[in-house]
């Protein structure tokens, strides 16, 4: 807290200490302590106290104080001090206070508002099997019990993030503020668990601790959340999915209670499978009808880009103006199938032209695109031909003996723009008002 004059004031004192004197400064902002200042300091950075010792420390302390304390209250009042002496302290202050002669872990859970880690654990199981209703009752309960919802889903991460490290590194189950029980019940977690669903369970709850913070009612907000835990726990990953599509769909029963009403199927449903029965069918020694159809929708998505200019009028038709002045002044064609793309980058283009390119027409056609860049043998870009060809036709307009003897009366003329006959005449007919079969007379009578 202190000023930039304040700071020269102390190091003009440090550079001459007084004999009898020994300054002893506690910072938590080191960044903040000018350079000439910490040079002449001696400097010791202190850690955050293991659980092993936080636990003596508190235990010799209760002691001395004649306090009974069991050692379950003990871990959980260390780790809520995370790692510093003095919250500690503060927290076995309390927590004797409470206990009124001898404390027990219940009674540090109910004054630090936490949640029984059992019972949180029974939540943590509820989740992941997808059980919607009992997960909920089980978080009513213990808010009813006195715990805050913050601190259930926080002690839910904390769960997370403890079974995904035991997952890669074992050792870190050998925790001492932690029991046997959830040591044992952390341990099968981990070894059950995949680490996708660990994950993706880690960063819904980091949303949900968010959505929780920032809500009128915290309850609502995790009930909220731990319904949409529940019911991501079943999906299946981007490998099932894969696996299902090549193995092919399997028979599927008719909806007992859908939007329609029982049994109804929805209407894509229904018309799909209309166009499956009117399908001519055809042998398949494979039987893998599901393979085929996925192998073969690319190419219909792609069969009406048989040619580059296809590719220019679809970047036209979704007016990606950028886009498509890169492509016509940076791109030389190489070779193009419907699909792939290769060409030579001019030197001015810009770094990212295959990215952006290959996005831009999967997000357009669906289908992904493979836009190879290669260093030779590109055509020119489509601006080099369109100037190519303006520069003919101003250079045959100026043999023209007309157009000489205008140069010769008007030597700073220049020529703008040159139309063929045939562009002049199809602007003059646009320009054109249409015929009519008849003379009409606006005082004919009907």
């Amino acid at each position: 807290m202190l000023s930039t004059n304040a700071f020269n004031a102390l190091l003009k004192t440090l550079e001459e200490p007084p004999e009898h004197v020994k300054f002893i400064f506690a910072t938590t902002e080191i960044r903040k302590v000018p350079v000439t200042v910490l040079s002449r300091c001696q400097r010791f950075d202190l850690r955050r106290i293991e659980p092993e010792v936080m636990i003596a420390l508190m235990r010799r302390i209760a002691t001395a104080e004649g306090a009974e304390i069991n050692d379950d209250a003990l871990a959980l009042i260390t780790r809520a001090a995370e790692g510093s002496a003095r919250d500690a302290t503060s927290l076995l202050d309390q927590a004797i206070s409470h206990g009124a002669g001898e404390t027990t872990a219940d009674q540090v859970r109910a004054m630090l508002g936490l949640a029984d880690r059992g019972r949180v654990l029974d939540l943590f199981d509820l989740i992941l099997r997808g059980d919607a209703s009992g997960a909920l009752n089980e978080l009513s309960a213990q808010y009813a019990d006195g715990a805050d919802p913050m601190a259930v889903l926080r002690d839910l991460a904390e769960i997370t993030h403890w079974a995904s490290v035991i997952k890669i590194t074992p050792d870190a189950a050998e925790d001492p503020t932690i029991g046997p029980d959830e040591r044992t019940r952390g341990q099968a977690m981990a070894a059950a668990l995949p680490m996708r669903v660990l994950t993706r369970m880690w960063q819904m709850l980091l949303k949900a601790l968010e959505e929780v913070a920032s809500a009128p009612n915290a309850m609502m907000a995790a009930e909220m959340a731990v319904i949409r835990m529940t019911h991501v726990a079943d999906l299946p990953d981007p490998e099932q999915l894969l696996r299902r599509l090549s193995d092919g769909p399997g028979p599927s029963a008719p909806s007992p209670a859908g939007p329609g009403g029982p049994g109804r199927q929805p209407a894509a449903t229904v018309a799909q499978a209309q166009a499956t029965l009117h399908a001519p069918s055809a042998p398949n020694p494979s039987g893998n009808g599901t393979a085929t159809a996925l192998a073969r929708a690319p190419e219909v998505a792609l069969a009406r880009y048989a040619s580059f200019p296809a590719v220019i009028e679809l970047i036209r038709a979704h007016r990606d103006v950028k886009l498509l002045v890169e492509v016509e002044d940076h791109l030389r064609l190489v070779h193009y199938s419907p699909g792939r793309i290769e060409f030579e980058p001019t030197e001015g283009a810009p770094d990212n032209l295959a990215q952006t390119l290959g996005q831009r027409l999967q997000g357009w056609t669906g289908v992904r695109w493979g836009i190879s860049v290669v260093s030779g043998g590109g055509a020119p870009t489509i601006s080099e031909t369109r100037d190519a060809r303006d520069l003919e036709k101003r250079e045959n307009a100026r043999e023209n003996p007309l157009v000489q003897a205008v140069f010769a009366a008007f030597p700073q003329a220049r020529i703008t723009s040159v139309r063929t006959p045939d562009e002049v005449q199809a602007a003059v007919g646009a320009a054109a008002l249409p015929e009519v079969d008849e003379e009409w007379d606006p005082f004919e009578e009907n």
